[in-house]
């Protein structure tokens, strides 16, 4: 992946239903030039697809956070699930060391927050939790109105 490629992904990113004439015109290149890179970064799997961000997504909540998740035997699959009907749990991740699960969290007010946090304790199948809160992003790939 050359220069030009790597700089067509980060107006993708930014908007990935940008025009093809008005990439080319960012980035001084022709538009089948253009073309021709965004199909195969397509078949090469660079890019696996473009998507939707709800304003609900992209409008970071003011109360953000990183909940690292221990849990018993084998019941990550359950966990992961029930996590999933939190709207409040914006990721899940799964990981190796001390911590089985990772999830991102986001709420209103610190109550709100600490509320989540209470909720997903109670989860049949965790033994254990750590948090940590996000102050700031300085760097981020997900895009934000």
């Amino acid at each position: 992946m050359d220069d030009l490629d790597q700089r067509l992904i980060t107006l993708l990113r930014h908007n990935g239903r940008r025009s093809v004439s008005d990439i080319t015109i960012e980035l001084g290149a022709a538009r089948a030039t253009i073309r021709a890179r965004m199909e195969r970064l397509e078949q090469s799997g660079d890019i696996i697809g473009y998507t939707v961000i709800l304003k609900s997504d992209a409008v970071g909540l003011p109360v953000r956070g990183i909940m690292m998740i221990e849990v018993e035997g084998h019941s990550a699959d359950k966990v992961i699930r029930s996590l999933g009907g939190f709207a409040e749990v914006s990721a899940v991740h799964t990981t190796n060391g001390r911590w089985d699960l990772i999830a991102e969290l986001g709420a209103a007010t610190l109550t709100d927050f600490d509320a989540i946090l209470r909720r997903i304790r109670l989860i049949p199948g965790i033994i254990g939790s750590e948090t940590s809160l996000m102050l700031a992003t300085p760097r981020s790939t997900t895009a934000r109105l």
